[in-house]
């Protein structure tokens, strides 16, 4: 029997991680539950500060990410971390390759890590990473982290639902074309090169300062750091550069400005998502079928028919 939602929000507000957990999965399942639960929560939210982090696979996103949970604990906050992996459900990949490398947060109470994936969530992730951030936010994790296992259009996606969003190159990466095809120009508050112990760190930073010189004036003009997240280095100079951003943003009104912008493409998102639903829930049975022989014999136009099906 399924637990009643109402119940799993009072247990996950009382810091039980297992409630947390079911929330964060009904969440993901969409459907009534995630709607009782995140109506229950949503007053409680708007304190944390989420940070996205994306980049190639294999440029050690992971390790930083670890680092970063690391450095954002030794001040003393609460931490989430939703690994994302836009492909399947099934394949784990690189999420559990994750889960084993920062698995020595486990027994860290402080600490609350979620590996998620579509999971036929209603709209996809665009959708379930802001409600699971909600989630994570209300139950009082003051940073959030999201990391991405890529830098596709979906990946992009989520990470851009951030506060401050982080891209993460290595040295040799290619050159500003790809990134300004990527979207990373558009997405990116802080620039890291990691692995900047190898060949080739100082050339990529070179590339990256000049792409951003010529994207044009603007009011945060992203950082292009170096990191070699195996051994922390460079990993106060992320923190404090993520600071600056939050304190540039909060300062600007921009904070409140890139939410409310976020927020009415959730809405509208969400608006599609069930209008499809609704399409899909009209467009099936008997009475579509037979409207479809109509359209099919010419007996009636497409057009007609749609509005037909509309009225019901």
């Amino acid at each position: 029997m399924r637990e009643d939602p109402a119940a799993l929000v009072d247990r996950a507000l009382a810091n039980d991680r297992r409630a947390i957990a079911k929330v964060l999965s009904l969440v993901e399942q969409g459907g009534e539950g995630a709607r009782v639960a995140l109506g229950r929560l949503h007053g409680r939210t708007g304190h944390a500060w989420s940070i996205g982090i994306t980049g190639a696979p294999g440029s050690g996103k992971s390790t930083l990410t670890d680092q970063l949970v690391i450095r954002l604990r030794a001040g003393g906050a609460e931490v989430g971390v939703l690994a994302v992996d836009p492909t399947s459900p099934f394949s784990g990949g690189a999420i559990l390759g994750d889960r084993v490398r920062m698995q020595h947060h486990t027994d860290d109470a402080g600490v609350f890590i979620r590996s998620m994936a579509t999971r036929g969530h209603l709209g996809g992730l665009a959708l379930a990473t802001p409600q699971a951030v909600r989630v994570l936010d209300a139950v009082g994790k003051g940073w959030i982290v999201i990391e991405t296992v890529g830098v596709g259009q979906v990946e992009v996606e989520v990470a851009g639902h951030a506060d401050t969003t982080v891209v993460v190159v290595n040295p040799g990466w290619g050159d500003s074309v790809q990134a300004a095809k990527a979207g990373l120009l558009e997405i990116a508050d802080i620039f890291v090169v990691n692995k900047a112990d190898r060949a080739g760190a100082a050339d990529a930073v070179r590339d990256l300062a000049g792409m951003l010189e010529l994207s044009g004036d603007r009011a945060w003009r992203p950082p292009v750091l170096q990191t070699v997240a195996t051994t922390g280095e460079g990993v106060d100079e992320l923190f404090d550069a993520i600071t600056a951003h939050r304190t540039h943003l909060e300062s600007t009104g921009e904070a409140d400005a890139r939410r409310r912008a976020r927020l009415r493409e959730e809405l509208k998102g969400l608006v599609a998502a069930h209008m499809q639903e609704r399409a899909d829930a009209v467009c099936s049975g008997a009475g579509f079928d037979a409207i479809v022989d109509e359209v099919a014999a010419r007996t009636r136009d497409p057009y007609s028919a749609a509005d037909a099906l509309l009225r019901g």
